[in-house]
């Protein structure tokens, strides 16, 4: 059996964070992610400037990667009405391709050790965890970190609520060349069952991220199909006119749900989308994985630094607190706006309000994002 201080059960943006930070505070941290890294993720893409300054602090430059400065966001209903507005605190254009490669490099060179195998099974005891993997090693740690992304099987294994609940939702990234659009401009634009993502990278190609229904996207018969779902909104059919594919397949992911889940379960502190996965349409869930991995991580290395430090109830009653504190008026603005924007009628009332009050768009920005973190 292999003893560990922390393990950090997945190796995305809130996984990484963590571990990172768990390295600078002094605490020995193993990360089990499935696959090694650099890889592409489904993901918008777009961090708001309110991390950036954490990251920093974490040795993390991202104007040296070639991040794109992202001031402006413009919205869209299906018709093609829109409206824009300036970022109050702005954002960056990035790829997890490029982010998730400069932290996991970040962490090695911190000495966080990393196992690329997929965790099968977690059983808590009185004062430890035992975890074993798929490639048959055991492990066993005084926390777990758990930073599995929007659907694992670990959260079927640890029998959490919100697995029983409906996931109808489909979610496709792919980069474009595309000699026109804004390097400062990040855009939602709705469709019949979703809405889509548009935002410049540091390699200079625009990342395009969808989010649709179930009982839309199966009208068509492939993604390419569905596409043309897309371009019924005039702004979309103008951006794919000029628009040339740089994946030879899109990035897919399935059985994406939003119910509720919980921030601490059975002794494991829950982040970045395991906690809570916001609507895309927010364009903050990288900036919340990366601020949610840092919350963890601070609790459990000053819990960790103390003889009494196996008082897990505690310690899971402060990350909730401190955990909702943080995000649960962005999470409920986040569902509140993605049932505006996905009902015609409702979208369409709001979009003629919005265009009278330009400044309803800068209050909704500022429900679903938070204060810059240091």
């Amino acid at each position: 059996m292999i003893r560990e201080d922390v393990i950090v059960i997945g190796g995305g943006l809130a996984g990484l964070t963590a571990s990172i930070q768990l390295a600078t505070d002094g605490v020995g941290v193993l990360v089990i992610e499935r696959d090694p890294y650099p890889r592409h993720r489904v993901c918008g893409e777009y961090l708001s400037q309110e991390v950036v300054p954490y990251l920093t602090t974490l040795g993390i430059d991202l104007k040296i990667a070639g991040a794109v400065t992202i001031q402006q966001m413009e919205i869209s209903t299906r018709s093609g009405e829109s409206v824009s507005a300036e970022l109050p605190l702005g954002g960056v254009g990035v790829s997890r391709y490029c982010l998730d490669m400069l932290l996991y490099q970040r962490a090695v060179e911190l000495g966080v050790r990393f196992q690329f195998d997929l965790v099968q099974s977690v059983n808590r005891h009185l004062n430890h965890f035992v975890l074993q993997t798929r490639g048959g090693k055991i492990f066993q740690c005084n926390y777990i970190v758990g930073a599995f992304g929007k659907r694992s099987n670990l959260d079927k294994v640890l029998q959490r609520q919100h697995i029983t609940k409906p996931a109808n939702w489909v979610g496709i990234k792919a980069h474009y060349h595309h000699p026109d659009f804004p390097n400062e401009k990040v855009a939602l634009h709705n469709f019949e069952g979703g809405y889509c993502g548009l935002s410049r990278i540091e390699s200079g190609a625009v990342n395009v991220c969808y989010l649709a229904n179930y009982q839309s996207f199966k009208k068509a018969k492939n993604v390419s199909q569905f596409q043309s779902t897309l371009t019924k909104n005039p702004k979309l059919k103008m951006f794919f006119a000029k628009a040339e594919p740089l994946f030879d397949q899109p990035k897919t992911i399935a059985q994406i749900s939003f119910a509720q889940r919980e921030s601490y379960f059975d002794g494991i502190l829950m982040t970045g989308d395991a906690a809570g996965l916001i609507h895309p349409l927010c364009g903050n869930g990288m900036a919340m994985a990366i601020h949610s991995g840092k919350i963890a991580a601070e609790l459990i290395a000053a819990q960790a630094h103390r003889s009494d430090h196996y008082h897990l109830e505690a310690l899971g009653a402060m990350y909730q607190k401190k955990w909702n504190r943080t995000f649960n008026t962005r999470m409920n603005a986040g569902r509140l706006l993605q049932r505006i924007l996905l009902s015609p009628m409702l979208s369409d009332i709001s979009m003629k309000t919005v265009v009278k009050s330009p400044w309803i768009v800068k209050r909704l920005i500022t429900m679903t994002h938070g204060e810059p973190v240091s």
